[in-house]
């Protein structure tokens, strides 16, 4: 029974006229509650563009053929090589719907790898695509149904990777075939492990069918490489919210205009992480297998829902395709100054690349993987994967203040009550991780471009205390310790004794590489002497002693150091000479104390000194052995100097 509508009239007390006014205003247009809702959401673009406006030269088209147009690029991609069509799509999200209403875009797509088979179960079933979701939208499913999803206290979207915390590199293969075969680095030290086309197609089946039979899939189409001129456009398909929004993060977001002329992509990652490989399948030697097919233009991942594995797993492409082009790819962070001065950055974990390149008088153009073109540098990702453990607002502010609505973070522990994060508890693992969009760094230069740079820094946490904490090297030498990769490492403890670990990673990133080192570092001299590049060796481990003797270098030497190389001023210093290593070492540093530039003043015992030097001398000649028979260049030239770099005793 309805209410009878209020009546008004007016009515005089006294000198004062009082009304009674109706304020419920017009009747809502809505019968039920989900009309009530609709009413609430205002149609707007699928994606967060970072810039860009709508071209006039922009074609129209409307939005339902652009959506047929999607959906039939996306059917084709899931398309199973034994029935030569992709699912049947519909776009959103299949809570909303309802079976009757459903409009079906259904695409015949034909493959040559495969027999045509009967129609089966499987084709009878819709598939919904969520295209490109905005991080509300992805925060509302990964919420709804992934267990282990939460808000943080600071609006940040914590999440669970499952059984895997970390990469797994002894599962990740590639295809080798006749291309391969010879681009490729093989073989001992190489990232590379092998396997068939013919085991690939069994994987990519098994991860499309499953992808295929879930009632929806995440879909992201972005775009890797910030230089316009060599971007490349990839597609994710995955079954989580977790991984369409750590991609979303991590890759290039592109603006709707963008999105309208996407078509194809250039590579396409299958994610069925939540689903095991089959164990018996050739070449597999568990329940995890990340493949990469570079001639299909592929990568399928199973057995495995740490998201890090498609970042690098990009990464890895981006090193193939980019020395194509002649254009350098790198795992180094990269800021520029004021004056449009670059500084590369390239050093394992714990040498201190990203607390070195994360400089607030400096524009931050990325933390991870760069391009050197003939443009100068690019970021390749659109975004940043940081390391939690124990991050503090005094030591990361920029990272601290990153943790925000949109980020991802992965696998830490929060206080049941207030949503407060723990960065020091390591109960799921000490590779806690933020993945957020680059543009949450204040200073971040967007877009991630700059010209090419002035500077080239190698870091090495050298816990044996030998190597100075800077010295200028020479274009052979730079090649040299880029090919090696050094840092070290502390050993456990046996009766009171600490021992310094020595540890190579080739280009600073051997685990991501797909050609041989030396292509890289030709490449890389090569951009270095034409544009004018300095190389230098910087040392933020021990000095006085090894560890457990000497002391670490402090931080604010070192980042004096780190600005005296971008102003310029070190390269007026005056030089020495070091033993064995033949090291040019400045004899004088504003704001750093002499006496520590040359690492033979601060050893007291100066035979254990030299002891420590030849023995880190002979475990780069021992590391250096694998490369010393690969030739660079037309003649052996370019290899006798590098090697001439190396160690001398």
């Amino acid at each position: 029974m309805r209410l009878a509508k209020i009546h008004t009239e007016k009515k005089v007390d006294g000198d004062q006229t009082v009304v009674c006014h109706d304020d419920s205003g017009p009747t809502v247009k809505a019968q039920t509650i989900h009309e009530l809702h609709s009413l609430q959401k205002k149609k707007s673009a699928p994606t967060t563009p970072i810039n860009g406006t709508k071209s006039s030269f922009s074609p129209t088209i409307s939005e339902e053929e652009l959506h047929k147009q999607q959906l039939q690029s996306i059917s084709a991609s899931l398309a199973s090589l034994t029935r030569e069509t992709g699912p049947k799509l519909v776009k959103g999200d299949p809570a909303n719907r309802k079976a009757e209403n459903q409009k079906v875009t259904h695409v015949e797509h034909y493959h040559h790898h495969a027999p045509t088979l009967n129609i089966s179960d499987s084709a009878l079933k819709f598939t919904h695509v969520l295209y490109n979701l905005s991080p509300a939208e992805l925060y509302e499913q990964a919420i709804k149904y992934e267990k282990g999803s939460f808000i943080t206290s600071t609006g940040a979207l914590a999440t669970l990777s499952g059984a895997k915390t970390g990469r797994s590199p002894r599962d990740k293969r590639v295809v080798k075939d006749k291309t391969t075969e010879n681009e490729l680095w093989w073989g001992k030290g190489s990232p590379n492990i092998e396997m068939d086309e013919q085991t690939f197609l069994v994987n990519r089946e098994r991860a499309v069918d499953y992808l295929n039979s879930l009632d929806k899939v995440f879909v992201n189409d972005q775009f890797l490489n910030w230089d316009p001129e060599h971007r490349i456009k990839v597609r994710i398909v995955s079954a989580r919210a977790y991984h369409s929004l750590f991609m979303h993060n991590m890759c290039i977001r592109p603006t709707p205009e963008e999105l309208e002329s996407f078509g194809s992509p250039d590579f396409t990652i299958y994610n069925a992480g939540k689903f095991p490989c089959n164990r018996f399948t050739h070449y597999m030697t568990s329940s995890t297998s990340i493949d990469i097919n570079l001639d299909r233009k592929e990568m399928v991942i199973l057995g495995t829902q740490y998201a890090g594995e498609m970042k690098k797993g990009l990464f890895s492409l981006m090193h193939y395709l980019m020395p194509k082009r002649q254009i350098l790819s790198l795992h180094s962070g990269c800021n520029v100054g004021k004056d449009g001065d670059v500084a590369l950055f390239f050093g394992l974990s714990g040498t201190g690349k990203t607390t070195l390149s994360t400089d607030h008088n400096r524009y931050l153009i990325g933390d991870d993987e760069h391009c050197w073109s003939e443009n100068g540098v690019s970021n390749i990702e659109g975004g940043c994967y940081a390391k939690c453990i124990d991050l503090s607002r005094e030591k990361e502010p920029d990272i601290w203040n990153a943790i925000k609505f949109g980020t991802v973070l992965e696998n830490i522990v929060f206080d049941e009550h207030t949503r407060e994060v723990d960065y020091s508890d390591k109960s799921v693992t000490e590779n806690t991780r933020a993945a957020y969009p680059i543009e949450y760094i204040p200073n971040a230069k967007i877009p991630c471009v700059g010209p090419h740079p002035r500077n080239v820094i190698l870091l090495a946490c050298d816990a044996f205390g030998v190597l100075p904490p800077v010295s200028k090297l020479s274009l052979a030498q730079t090649m040299y310790h880029f090919i090696s990769g050094y840092t070290a490492l502390v050993a456990g403890t046996e009766e009171g004794v600490k021992e310094p670990q020595a540890t190579f990673s080739a280009c600073f990133g051997a685990a991501f590489i797909m050609l041989h080192p030396t292509k890289y570092a030709a490449m890389l001299a090569q951009k270095m002497q034409k544009h004018g590049a300095t190389g230098w060796l910087v040392n933020t481990g021990w000095s006085g002693g090894s560890y457990g003797s000497g002391n670490r270098l402090k931080l604010a030497y070192t980042r004096k150091i780190i600005d005296s190389i971008h102003s310029g001023e070190l390269l007026k210093a005056n030089y020495t000479k070091s033993e064995v290593f033949g090291l040019e070492i400045p004899t004088e540093i504003e704001g750093v104390p002499s006496e520590i530039l040359d690492p033979q003043n601060t050893w007291s015992d100066k035979k254990v000194y030299m002891d420590a030097l030849l023995k880190l001398g002979g475990l780069f000649k021992k590391n250096f052995e694998g490369f010393v028979n690969y030739q660079i260049g037309e003649d052996n030239q370019l290899t006798e100097e590098i090697l001439a770099a190396g160690p001398i005793f």
